[in-house]
């Protein structure tokens, strides 16, 4: 499948790294900081981080899935605030990722850094149909916790 990217900032692909995936396997394209200069995002603070890009999903059930990179996160705190960006198909503005800083050190986004990755991925629009009984299963309603540990 075929996705056309519109730059919005003439920079990308220049000092700015073009949306790109990092390795043959990836299943993320990296999105990378589209920023004139450094943006500090302060202890458990937040801030949009503009990616320089819109994107043309061309078909109705696929949507793009902005997701936080996993070093990130997992070393500085750094994570989406809204948990998954979801990027619908007839959306054609700029993709911002909505960063959260959940460490306890303040965090510094530099021109160029790798903020997310995107992932595309099939989704279905349903029929909404009204009932007043579901069909039986074997968990039924259990919810939290309801299948162990």
């Amino acid at each position: 499948m075929q996705v056309k990217f519109k730059k919005l900032n003439a920079a990308i692909g220049v000092t700015i790294p073009a949306p790109a995936y990092a390795t043959p396997g990836a299943a993320g394209i990296d999105l990378a900081a589209s920023i004139e200069g450094p943006l500090v995002v302060a202890p458990r603070d937040r801030a949009f981080v503009p990616t320089g890009l819109a994107v043309d999903i061309p078909d109705v059930n696929v949507v793009g899935l902005v997701f936080a990179r996993s070093g990130l996160a997992s070393k500085h705190g750094l994570t989406l605030a809204n948990g998954v960006g979801v990027i619908d198909s007839d959306y054609k503005g700029e993709i911002i990722c909505a960063v959260q800083n959940n460490s306890e050190v303040p965090y510094e986004i530099k021109p160029g850094d790798r903020i997310a990755q995107m992932v595309f991925m099939p989704c279905f629009q349903v029929n909404i149909a009204y009932t007043d009984e579901l069909t039986p299963s074997d968990r039924a309603a259990g919810g939290f916790g309801s299948t162990g540990r």
